[in-house]
């Protein structure tokens, strides 16, 4: 390959808004406290509703929660769970710098963001093809995202499974949080890719 080959190439690679948006996401877990506009929540999860899936069989669908009320419910259903893992982690010298870091949170489930996006379907890959679409266009968009694994944990609370619609078979991916970013995010280093050309 010629060296103006090589150098369109490279051109083409560092203008490329998407690789950039790729490299510019991070989890975000503080937020201003300040609505988004549906208008953006909608273009996210029409981003997640575009991702690939086993037959375009689109196995997902979203619950999108804003008010305080079911906030303040979710939070109180998935915190004990937190919690337990906060006390395991104490007690490990090696995790409890981190651990206390989270404990002097007001909210170290949901962080108190303005969205909360439950993705809720069957298959997890496919599903997290859809999460990882909808974090990249929050990115893209301005806004910080994070995907919380804690925060799915709210089968208890049976005033929450029905407003969530949920049936026995549904997982919930995520949830994804959203909101305008405050601050800076860690930015945690990035191993080289390890790859092997045949």
């Amino acid at each position: 390959m010629g060296r103006s080959s090589m150098s369109s190439i490279h051109r083409v690679v560092c203008l490329n808004q998407v690789l950039e948006v790729i490299k510019r996401r991070r989890s975000w877990r503080a937020f201003e406290a300040k609505p988004v506009p549906r208008k953006l929540v909608e273009a996210v999860i029409d981003a997640g509703n575009e991702a690939p899936s086993g037959m375009n069989r689109q196995p997902w669908r979203f619950v999108a929660v804003e008010g305080e009320a079911m906030r303040r419910r979710l939070f109180d259903a998935a915190y004990p769970k937190w919690r337990k893992v906060y006390e395991d982690h104490m007690k490990n010298p090696a995790s409890a710098e981190d651990a206390e870091r989270y404990g002097r949170m007001e909210d170290p489930v949901y962080y108190r963001a303005p969205v909360v996006v439950f993705v809720i379907g069957q298959g997890a890959v496919n599903c997290a093809l859809c999460c990882e679409n909808m974090m990249l266009a929050a990115e893209s968009l301005g806004l910080g995202s994070c995907y919380v694994y804690f925060g799915s944990l709210i089968r208890d609370d049976p005033e929450i499974v029905k407003a969530l619609e949920l049936g026995e078979k549904d997982e919930i991916y995520g949830p994804i949080l959203l909101g305008y970013p405050k601050g800076e995010p860690e930015v945690p280093p990035k191993k080289p890719a390890r790859v092997k050309w045949t």
